[in-house]
């Protein structure tokens, strides 16, 4: 079996799936067999007009659909919403035997979540689940995924904090869309200070890979190969 990470983010639109692609991308260019997983998706038609589907593209995975993603929901709503307005709950021994699947088949896996930390996946009279059960399920360590800019501060802390009482094992955090300004090197600075945790990597617009050795990143996973 593999090892794993997880990629969580402060919340949706910040550049998680960008972020994804550029983590398994440069463990591939260094000759890592890396590969991705996704548990669900919503708001997009197909699994190539996925989240899934552009990290498979721009990492050069060229996997098979199926290994990629577990639930694909049409409707652009949180994935317990969607799965509700579709009928198509999500089930905890799919995303499971989903996950040792993908990690039977690469080294080093990188699971995308969804949206946020507090993200419902399921919410009905049968079961209750939420993006952080399938960190445990999976027995994962995360890296959070944050904006460069204004207000990432609070946002980063408080996905930090709430990680850390929930018990999850976080390694540190990535942050998108940095251009190098006062703030933001402010902003880095007061994170690591408030949250105890590394800013690993800064992402420019239109970076390719990250600014990380790759030894360094593949160190972040966890669990036999």
């Amino acid at each position: 079996m593999g090892k794993g990470l997880f990629i969580t983010g402060t919340g949706t639109d910040i550049g998680k799936t960008y972020v994804t692609g550029l983590i398994v991308n440069t463990l591939r260019r260094a000759g890592y067999h890396a590969g991705y997983y996704k548990a669900a998706v919503s708001g997009a038609p197909t699994v190539s007009e996925s989240d899934a589907g552009y990290v498979n593209r721009t990492a050069g995975i060229q996997e098979s659909e199926a290994l990629l993603l577990s639930y694909l929901y049409q409707t652009a709503v949180s994935p317990h919403l969607a799965a509700q307005i579709e009928g198509h709950p999500i089930e905890k021994d799919v995303i499971i035997a989903a996950w040792q699947k993908v990690s039977a088949a690469y080294s080093y896996v990188t699971m995308e979540g969804s949206g946020g930390i507090i993200c419902p996946l399921r919410h009905d009279a049968k079961a209750v689940y939420y993006l952080e059960n399938v960190i445990q399920w999976l027995h994962l360590p995360s890296l959070i995924i944050g904006d460069a800019g204004l207000g990432t501060i609070n946002a980063v802390t408080l996905t930090a904090a709430y990680m850390k009482n929930r018990r999850l094992p976080v390694k540190g955090v990535i942050l998108n869309r940095y251009t190098g300004s006062l703030m933001e090197k402010d902003n880095i600075h007061i994170i690591e200070e408030l949250t105890n945790l590394p800013v690993l990597a800064l992402v420019k617009p239109g970076d390719t890979c990250l600014d990380i050795d790759a030894q360094v990143l593949a160190s972040l996973y966890e669990g036999e190969v």
